[in-house]
C-alpha cells in the first residue's frame, strides 16, 4: 500500500517557517491525505500545532557535533515516507526510506524572494504565499490579554514589534519610545491602543514603547507562544515591527505591515502581500546601512503612509 506519510523539516526560526508556511497546503496537494510531520526549532514549534494535516511535530533542539540530527534521524528512520522535504538542505533525506525527496540548495538562490524560492523547490506554479494557522486555543489566550484593556478603554490597536533576534536587525529601543510618543501626539492616532508584541526575552526592548504608550499601553510581551502572538497581532490595525518573525506573522495575517530594514535584504525577505511596505535604512536594492541609520521621522511618515492608504477614516479600524 502506497505511504501517505510526509516528513517536512523547517527552520529553526519563526520568521522562516513562517515564509515556508505555504508548503503545508502544497503537500496536501501533492500527496492527498498527507500525514505530515514537521521537525523544527522550539521556538516556531506550536505554529504548526493546527497546521492542516500534520499529525506529529518534532522539535528539533540545537546539539554540538549534528547531534540533532542524529536524534531526528532516530525518531523518523523507521518510516516508510512518501515524501521528504528538507528546507535546510540537510543529508537526512537521503538516508531515510523515501519515495521522493525535496531538498534545497543554496545553489538555487538567484535574487528571487525567499518565498517564490520555496515555489519553485516545490514545483509549483503558483506561488505559495504564507498562511497562518490560528486556532481557538490562541484566540482564547490572545482575547484574554486585549479584551480586559479595551474594555477599559476601547479603541484600534497598533501592534509593534521592537525586537529581532539576529544582530543588526533591531531598530533601537528608544526610538520604539519616540515613535509611540509622535503617533500619540498625532491625531490621526487619536483613541488608538499601543500593542507592544514579543517572547519573553523581549521585555527590555519593548520598555521604552510600554513606557510612552502609559495608560494606552496593551502589554503582550511573553503573554504566549508564537501561536498566541500571531492571534493578537490579528486582532490589530496596523503593524508596525523589526525584519523578524512577528513581521512575517503580521503580513500573513493580512494586517497592513510595515517592517524595518537594515542591513539585510529586505527585496528578498521583505513583507508579503499588498498591504505591507518596508522603511529601510537604505532603500537602494544591493547596499546596506546601519539600521540606526533609520530616523525616527521616517518612521514615523512610513506609519503616517500605511495608515492613510489602509485605515484613512475607514471605521473598519475596529479591532
Amino acid at each position: 500500500m502506497p505511504s501517505n506519510k510526509v516528513l517536512f523539516v523547517t527552520s529553526n526560526r519563526i520568521g522562516d517557517c513562517v515564509i515556508s508556511s505555504g508548503i503545508i497546503r502544497e503537500i496536501s496537494r501533492q500527496v492527498p491525505g498527507a500525514q505530515i510531520t514537521v521537525a523544527c526549532g522550539r521556538p516556531p514549534a506550536p505554529f504548526f500545532r493546527s497546521a492542516p494535516g500534520v499529525e506529529r511535530v518534532i522539535i528539533l533542539d540545537k546539539k554540538k557535533a549534528a547531534g540533532h540530527w542524529v536524534d531526528l534521524w532516530r525518531q523518523v528512520v523507521g518510516t516508510h515516507w512518501a515524501l521528504v522535504i528538507d528546507i535546510r538542505g540537510s543529508a537526512l533525506a537521503y538516508v531515510l526510506n523515501a519515495d521522493r525527496r525535496i531538498v534545497y540548495n543554496r545553489r538555487w538562490e538567484t535574487g528571487l524572494p525567499k518565498v517564490e524560492m520555496i515555489s519553485r523547490l516545490m514545483g509549483s506554479e503558483a506561488s505559495l504565499e504564507p498562511e497562518l494557522f490560528i486556532d481557538d486555543r490562541a484566540r482564547a489566550e490572545a482575547a484574554a490579554i486585549i479584551d480586559p484593556d479595551l474594555a477599559a478603554a476601547p479603541g484600534p490597536i497598533i501592534a509593534l514589534a521592537p525586537i529581532a533576534h539576529q544582530p543588526g536587525k533591531s531598530w533601537p529601543a528608544d526610538r520604539w519610545g519616540q515613535l509611540v510618543e509622535m503617533l500619540k501626539a498625532e491625531p490621526r492616532f487619536a483613541g488608538w491602543r499601543f500593542m507592544p508584541v514579543g517572547g519573553p526575552g523581549d521585555r527590555s526592548p519593548a520598555t521604552p514603547a510600554l513606557e510612552a504608550a502609559g495608560p494606552l499601553a496593551i502589554d503582550f510581551v511573553g503573554k504566549g507562544d508564537i501561536l498566541a502572538s500571531a492571534a493578537a497581532i490579528d486582532r490589530a490595525a496596523l503593524f508596525v515591527g523589526n525584519d523578524s518573525g512577528l513581521m512575517h506573522v503580521a503580513a500573513a495575517a493580512g494586517r497592513p505591515t510595515l517592517g524595518l530594514f537594515g542591513p539585510t535584504e529586505w527585496w528578498l525577505y521583505g513583507p508579503r502581500g499588498p498591504r505591507t511596505t518596508i522603511a529601510a535604512s537604505n532603500p537602494v536594492r544591493g547596499e546596506f546601512a546601519p539600521i540606526e541609520a533609520l530616523t525616527t521621522q521616517r518612521v514615523f511618515e512610513a506609519v503616517i503612509a500605511l495608515h492613510d492608504v489602509w485605515i484613512g477614516s475607514d471605521a473598519a479600524a475596529k479591532p
